[in-house]
């Protein structure tokens, strides 16, 4: 199958053998190079299919159905943004990804093409799900997505629509934030433009911050919508369910009780009113995350240790004697289990464990750092803390699992063990 996309086609279905539709003349390998195969769907300005590409895999192409010129501004941004950004966490796209297409006695087509991405967006998995997700993979996927924010503020972009819908999960597991048709360059001109009122209002109902809807957007804004969508994920309802218009905020927290007290902080603190009582930048809103994470696995470990303890039959009256005294058998019983929460003293244990050279720990805390930023060294410290056992592979593996980027995980494992 190949399809005509001239909108004004009467019968856009042809063979893929046809270079132009035998309904309307239009041509059907666009740029030399692509055939549309099947619609993948269709908005209020866009429409976008499958395309087969000769030099690759599958790509999806966008089509511009409005050709007003703000949208075609905005269309345009989008393609020189994503041609800019290079992350796991955003779609793909090469250089030419961008073209126009004139079909016959119509319109100037605006298009661009990018990457595939296999699997379906948070709004329609939660859909799928039929439940909430838990806290851990609440925090495993805003790892994520603040790893992808850095990259998209280093860049001196800010994304200006961040909801469930503009965030894809793939089938293997990774998230991609998608949709920069609305994203922002942090510029001089971009300000003088804001304060006279003169850059396009993006509003998404119940996760839009307050200063955007008044034409007063930040990069701290994409930090407001990244909690409302979090809301939504973790209660399964639309933030605006929540609303009270009497104290401006959202009373969220009972649907979500399982929630670490200093986890739903955090997500209320990305939500505050006003975006200087908001984390500043993504790298702050990582380092807050790994601190939530070491809690979240302190707590895990203390309840999991706790059934230990309850559900261990009790000792007869022989065995107790017996274990009192045996220093051996004591050590090695109910005491031990709490050890890898407890802080332990320089005379019984060393904060790093002696099978890992401390050469070695600050060589992969550099090259961690590389890729992660400074939260690396508290992230290497917790790992070795809470295993005092771990041996360089666990090690490094255990730190190669934290990073997004699969092929920059990959190249950080072999530096450190071939």
């Amino acid at each position: 199958m190949s399809i005509c996309i001239n909108p004004n086609c009467p019968k856009p279905n042809n063979t893929n053998t046809q270079l132009f539709c035998s309904s309307c003349s239009s041509e059907l390998l666009l740029a030399g190079r692509y055939r549309v195969t099947r619609q993948l769907g269709s908005g209020g300005f866009a429409k976008t299919y499958e395309v087969s590409d000769r030099n690759g895999p599958p790509k999806v192409l966008k089509v511009l159905t409005n050709n007003h010129p703000k949208y075609v501004e905005l269309f345009q941004r989008e393609a020189e943004i994503l041609s800019r950004l290079e992350h796991q966490g955003i779609p793909r796209v090469e250089p030419d990804a961008y073209f126009t297409f004139l079909p016959r006695q119509g319109q100037t087509l605006h298009c661009l093409v990018m990457e595939k991405i296999y699997g379906m967006d948070l709004q329609q998995y939660l859909h799928m799900r039929e439940s909430p997700i838990d806290q851990k993979l609440a925090l495993q996927w805003l790892i994520q997505l603040a790893h992808i924010l850095r990259e998209v503020h280093n860049h001196n972009f800010f994304h200006r629509d961040i909801k469930p819908s503009n965030i894809m999960l793939r089938a293997d597991g990774p998230l991609v934030l998608i949709d920069f048709g609305t994203a922002r360059e942090i510029s001089g001109s971009f300000v003088v433009k804001q304060a006279a009122g003169q850059i396009t209002g993006v509003m998404s109902a119940g996760y839009t911050p307050p200063e955007q809807l008044n034409g007063q957007s930040v990069p701290q804004s994409d930090f407001f919508a990244l909690g409302r969508t979090f809301v939504y994920l973790l209660t399964g309802k639309d933030p605006n369910h929540f609303y009270d218009p009497y104290t401006d905020e959202l009373h969220w927290r009972n649907e979500a009780s399982e929630l670490l007290p200093e986890f739903a902080d955090f997500i209320d603190r990305l939500m505050a009113r006003f975006p200087n009582q908001r984390p500043q930048t993504a790298e702050v809103v990582l380092h807050q995350l790994i601190e939530i994470e070491s809690s979240l696995s302190t707590t895990t470990e203390k309840h999991s240790q706790a059934k230990v303890l309850t559900n261990s039959p009790q000792p007869t009256s022989g065995q107790r004697s017996s274990l009192a005294t045996s220093p051996t058998v004591q050590t090695n019983s109910a005491n031990a289990l709490w050890n890898s929460s407890k802080p332990v003293s320089s005379s019984k244990a060393p904060l790093v464990p002696s099978q890992l050279e401390q050469n070695f720990i600050s060589r992969c805390q550099k090259e961690l750092a590389q890729l992660i930023g400074p939260m690396s060294s508290i992230l290497c410290k917790r790992i070795l803390n809470q295993n005092p056992t771990i041996s360089a592979q666990e090690f490094v593996e255990t730190l190669a699992n934290r990073i997004p980027d699969h092929k920059q995980a990959e190249q950080f494992r072999r530096r450190l063990l071939y």
